[in-house]
Parts: structure tokens; sequence; C-alpha cells
């Protein structure tokens, strides 16, 4: 099989193994870290969790991904890539350190999510960094499609292991805050394995191509503005990349309402206990990582036969019609299954959104763009928590809010097409 092949010629790469493991291990601890601070927030007995707080939440750990990306991508252009990866994960180890001894600690909530906005502040660059470095451990370009199939969609079922592995450390132990701070030290380990792993490779291996000379802080900032002014011209002479992000900006919107919903649906309409719901909710993850490693699978057969807009159009499309149908019943078994298809379908958009963006924007500006990805694709998220958190009942049953994001599914699946055939 052509998939199998080229897999086997990615995994024969020294530096695409190395950078993939890096990747591997970062994501598993971004799993542990979710899912630990999911059950704290979320599932914990003496917390009544409601939509707003779960969208606030929502809100507050995603902060960083909205306020630094655009900084990060003009830093990665002029950082060691590799060096970020580096400090970077070394830093969210100490930082996931400190977060843990929070929650046994007890401390006022505005303190630890102090912390835990922390954290994700430094994987804002830790992510960039990692899609911007993915084509210098590629040998060619026919190959990047796989590589986008495999890499990515190998660190979500990654972070999804570690989901797992972290709701089978909550289920199985005491409860409490004893056990979530467990959890959260799990994490942090993971992080410094990430870190550690970072050193195999050779500091000038991922970029830039340009060594640009250190400055002071104002005019750091400044060439950060500015460079941030360039990457969104550069974006607009590419539009077929505009359009992939576009489209795909809209999907998260809609995968972000539906994730609300679910966590929800779990906390206080499928369940009569906290650790039934946890239990439900990984579920919910587990077969959403299933589609996720489905679409890794699927994507190159399917962007050779349909082209990339094709394949993008296919998915929304598939979403508008298979997601009201499934999720209407608001019943465990119909929604497990949409699901598993809104995995297939967001990740199949992704690695394809990924694939134009690399393909179609210059080394020098690829930091920047995939920062401004970022900013989008998780903007996207908190606003969809935010309009969720206004839409749902205390219980998560909405069919206006499915019926919604089913409208704007077809729409994507309409503007794609036609964008396709212009």
């Amino acid at each position: 099989m052509p998939v199998v092949r080229d897999l086997r010629v990615l995994l024969h790469l020294r530096d695409f193994r190395r950078l993939l493991a890096v990747r591997l291990l970062s994501q598993a601890a971004d799993g542990v870290y979710q899912v630990a601070l999911a059950a704290y927030v979320v599932f914990s007995p003496e917390k009544q969790t409601s939509p707003a707080a779960i969208a606030s939440a929502m809100a507050v750990l995603l902060l960083p991904y909205s306020l630094l990306g655009p900084f990060a991508g003009v830093l990665l252009d002029r950082w060691s890539r590799r060096q970020v990866l580096l400090y970077g994960n070394l830093l969210r180890a100490a930082l996931a350190t400190g977060t843990a001894l929070l929650v046994v600690g007890r401390v006022p909530d505005w303190l630890f999510y102090a912390s835990a906005l922390s954290v994700t502040a430094a994987n804002r660059f830790v992510l960039a960094g990692l899609s911007a470095a993915l084509p210098r451990v590629v040998d060619s370009p026919e190959r990047l499609v796989m590589a986008n199939s495999l890499s990515p969609t190998a660190g979500t079922l990654a972070a999804t292991a570690g989901g797992g592995v972290a709701f089978a450390v909550s289920l199985a132990g005491s409860g409490g805050a004893a056990a979530d701070a467990w959890v959260v030290l799990l994490g942090a380990a993971l992080y410094l394995c990430a870190g550690l792993c970072a050193l195999r490779m050779p500091a000038g291996l991922l970029g830039p191509d340009a060594a640009v000379t250190r400055t002071r802080l104002r005019t750091a900032l400044a060439l950060t503005l500015h460079g941030l002014a360039d990457g969104l011209r550069h974006l607009a002479e590419r539009r077929l990349a505009a359009g992939a992000l576009a489209a795909m900006t809209l999907m998260r919107f809609c995968y972000g309402a539906l994730t609300v919903t679910v966590l929800t649906l779990c906390r206080y309409a499928w369940s009569d206990n906290e650790s039934d719901g946890l239990a439900l909710l990984g579920y919910a993850v587990a077969v959403s990582g299933a589609g996720f490693f489905a679409a890794a699978l699927l994507t190159p057969w399917a962007v050779s036969r349909l082209g990339r807009l094709g394949w993008m159009t296919a998915c929304a499309a598939a979403a508008a019609v298979l997601e009201p149908a499934l999720g209407l019943p608001f019943t465990p078994a119909p929604m497990l299954v949409a699901a598993f298809i809104l995995g297939i379908v967001t990740q199949g958009a992704k690695i394809t959104t990924d694939t134009v963006v690399q393909s179609s924007v210059d080394d020098a500006f690829r930091g920047r763009v995939f920062s401004l990805y970022d900013v989008l694709f998780n903007v996207a998220f908190v606003g969809a928590a935010a309009t969720a958190s206004l839409m749902l009942p205390p219980d998560g049953r909405s069919s206006v809010l499915i019926v919604a994001v089913g409208v704007i599914y077809a729409a994507i699946a309409a503007a794609m097409a036609g964008f396709r055939r212009r």
C-alpha cells in the first residue's frame, strides 16, 4: 500500500523520528495535564460547574494562544526552534509541578488558573515550533502530505493516550485533590522527557535559516508587530492558504461548541455521580481519538482522489448531515458515534490545512503564519465555548445549538465547493 510505503520511508528519516518523538512526549503530557484540569475543575464533587463556568475555564486556559500567538511566530522565525522545544518543555515541567502543589494546597481559584495559564502560554511556543520545523526534517515536498498526516495526528493520538492514562489514574485513585495532583505530576514528568529528547537534534537543524542578532525588548516588540503585519500581508497573497484557514477556523468553532455540550452532558445529563461522568467523558475522548487515527489513514488517499479542497468539502458536508442526525437524540451511544465522525472530519481538515499552509507559505514567514493559524484556531474554540455557554441549559440538551452547528458545517461545505470551482 502507498500509505504503508510512505510511512516506512518517513520513519527511516532519523531527524523526522526525533522530531516526532518530541511531539509524542510533549502532546502526551498535554493530554495528561488537560484531563487533570478537567477532573479538578469540572468533576470535583465540591464544584457545581455550569456551562458558563466550563466556558470561562476554557477561555482562561486558551488565552495565551490568542495573546501570544503572533509574538511566538516572530520569535520562532528568530530563535533556534530546537532550543524552543528544549526550554519550552523544561519550563512546562517546572510550571506543571507548581500547579500540582496548588491543587493540594486548595488555593483560591484565581491562583490555580494563573498557574495553568502559564503552562499553556509556554505550550504556544512548543506547538508552533513543531509545525514550523516539520518541513525541515522531510526529504521531499511530495511526502509533506504524509508527514502532516503522521506527525500532528500521531501527536493528537499521543494526547488522547495521555488523557486515557490520566482518566485511568483518576478513576483508580481514591479521588480528591491528592489524586488530581498526582496526575498533574505525571504530566510534568512527560514534559521533562520531551525537553530532554529535543537534545538529540542539532541546534541548527530545525531553522530558521537566517540568524538574527539579539535586540532590546522595546526593539523586539516593535519588530514583532512589524513581523505580524508582514505575515498577514504574505498570507493575503496566498489565497489558497487563506481560504483553507478560514474553513478550518469555522470547523474549529463547531468542534468547540460540541465539546462544551458533551462536557455538560457527561457532568449532568448522563450520570448520577462525578466518577460515572468522568468515565463517559473518557469514552468520548477515546472514540474521538480513534477518529483522529482514521483521518491519518484516510486523508492521503482522499486527497489523492478528491484534491485538498475536495477532501475538506467532503469533511464539512459529512458533518453537516451526520452531526444533527446523531446529536439530536442526546443519548450517549449516538453521541459517541458522532464523536468518532467529528474526529475524522476535524483532523482530516486540519491535516489538509496544515499541508496547504506549509506548501503555500515561504519558510521565512512560516513561523508567523502558523502562529496566526493557532490564534484563529483557538480564538474560534474560545468563542464557541462562550456561545455554547449562552445557549446551553444546565443539563446540556440544546437542539438549537446542534442544528446551528449543522448549518455552519453546511455553509463551509458550500463555500469550499465554490472556492474549488473558481
